[in-house]
């Protein structure tokens, strides 16, 4: 169980940290973590399968102003871990996934003084000018977490995989099935979050269509994404075909004369 958590933990810095270090390339989300640990830890098609349900639960949970949102990357580690390495059943692990990010985001706000007293610092550098300062105080609040959440998530994996042996053994199978049933309510909840804060009147309109489309059509769903495409590129003439050429006005030709 050494080596597995060591990756676990490993794969954790680097979507994690790096990937907020470097502008925030959304390669943190669970979509692009949960296959990699899957393709490390020796079973892809597990993780890519858990990567889009637990992206479809996170979808929606962003950051906005102060609201800080469940850690994701660390509940697609953890989830895409305990499937692989205990056969814990993927429904549980989605239904887990929640809790797992929420928990670990309470674990590191223990370190959050430390970082915000690093932070105090970039105004005193920007007034001076001092841009490469800046630059090394953005680095040291990213490495100032890396020992911390890389003991985290090796003991969740090295000590934490019996204790959720434990509790799948233990726990009634009722309760597990429940977890099942919430498994497919959470991609829904996510998904509602999402639509929170982008649906407008005009989207409403190809909300519907793609319902249409599947429920009725049975069109599977890369059917409506690449429809989806064609919509875009037309509404908003991607390709400029609807631009008018500048007609010469009579005349113009004796003008040059």
């Amino acid at each position: 169980m050494f080596v597995p958590a060591l990756i676990c933990a490993i794969c954790y810095e680097v979507f994690g940290l790096f990937d907020y270090q470097l502008g925030t390339l959304y390669a943190f989300r669970p979509i692009v973590v949960c296959p990699v640990v899957g393709l490390l830890l020796g079973n892809f098609a597990t993780g890519l399968a858990l990567g889009a349900s637990l992206e479809l639960l996170f979808m929606g949970s962003v950051s906005i102003g102060a609201y800080v949102p469940p850690d994701a990357t660390s509940a697609g580690v953890l989830c895409t871990a305990y499937v692989i390495l205990l056969g814990v059943d993927t429904n549980v692990a989605i239904g887990l996934a929640m809790p797992i990010g929420t928990l670990v985001l309470a674990v590191n706000n223990l370190i959050q003084p430390i970082m915000n007293s690093l932070y105090t610092l970039a105004p005193k550098f920007a007034r001076h000018g001092e841009d490469k300062k800046i630059v090394a105080v953005h680095w040291a609040c990213g490495l100032v977490s890396v020992p911390f959440n890389f003991v985290l998530i090796f003991c969740a994996v090295y000590f934490g995989s019996a204790a959720v042996a434990w509790v799948v053994d233990v726990v009634p199978s009722f309760i597990l099935d429940g977890f099942g049933v919430a498994a497919n309510i959470l991609p829904v909840m996510g998904f509602a979050m999402l639509c929170r804060m982008i649906i407008t009147k005009e989207l409403i309109p190809f909300y519907f269509l793609g319902f249409l489309l599947t429920a009725y059509a049975n069109i599977p769903v890369l059917g409506v994404v690449l429809l989806a495409i064609i919509l875009v590129i037309e509404k908003f003439d991607l390709f400029g075909h609807d631009k008018q050429p500048v007609v010469a006005l009579e005349g113009d030709d004796d003008d040059d004369f």
